[in-house]
C-alpha cells in the first residue's frame, strides 16, 4: 500500500507540475507576441517613410488615385516620368516629375488653371530640402521657371519647376502637398 500511495502522491507532483508549466506558457507567450508588436508598430510612420525614402523616385506615372487625390493632371505622353510619395501626420507630399511637349506643358498647367505666362523666369520653387529628398538639382545656368499655387480648403498646393533648356520638351519638376489641420 506504501508503494501505491507513494506513486499517487508523485502522479499528483507531476500533474501539479505541469499545469504550472501550462499556466506560466500561456501567459508568458502572448506577453511576447504583445511585446514584440508594441515595439514593430511604434512608429510605423517613420519606418515606412524611411524604406520610401531608401526607394527614392519610383519611375513610372503615378497611379491615377495618387494623381486624383494630389489633383495633379499628368498630360498624356509624358517620358520618363517618376515620382515619389512622402506622408506624415501633417501633410503628404507627392513628387513627381516627367518630360513633355510644349503642348503638353500647356495643357498640364491649364489643368491647374493658370498657363504658361504665370510663370516666372528664374524662379525656382521646390525647395533644397525637397529637392535632396528625391535627388532633384536645379542647378544654375539652366532655364528655369516656375510657380507655386498655394493649397486651401482641403486641396493641395502645387510647387512647380519647368527646365525649358528645350523649349519643345520641357521637363517638369512637382510637389503637391496636402496640408492637414
Amino acid at each position: 500500500m506504501t508503494d501505491t500511495l507513494r506513486t499517487v502522491k508523485n502522479a499528483k507532483k507531476k500533474r501539479g507540475w505541469i499545469q504550472w508549466l501550462i499556466i506560466a506558457l500561456l501567459v508568458v507567450i502572448p506577453a511576447g507576441y504583445v511585446v514584440i508588436a508594441a515595439g514593430q508598430s511604434h512608429d510605423p510612420q517613420a519606418a515606412r517613410q524611411l524604406q520610401a525614402e531608401m526607394a527614392g523616385l519610383v519611375h513610372d506615372t503615378p497611379a491615377s488615385v495618387q494623381r486624383r487625390i494630389y489633383q495633379l493632371p499628368i498630360p498624356s505622353g509624358v517620358t520618363q516620368p517618376a515620382y515619389f510619395e512622402s506622408n506624415s501626420w501633417r501633410s503628404s507630399s507627392l513628387y513627381v516629375q516627367f518630360t513633355t511637349t510644349a503642348g503638353g506643358l500647356d495643357t498640364f498647367l491649364a489643368q491647374l488653371g493658370i498657363s504658361r505666362a504665370e510663370l516666372e523666369q528664374g524662379h525656382l520653387t521646390i525647395t533644397t530640402g525637397q529637392a535632396k529628398r528625391v535627388g532633384w538639382s536645379f542647378p544654375a545656368g539652366h532655364d528655369w521657371d516656375g510657380v507655386s499655387l498655394p493649397g486651401s480648403n482641403g486641396k493641395p498646393g502645387h510647387d512647380i519647376t519647368v527646365n525649358l533648356d528645350n523649349p519643345d520638351a520641357p521637363v517638369v519638376y512637382t510637389v503637391s502637398t496636402i496640408t492637414f489641420h
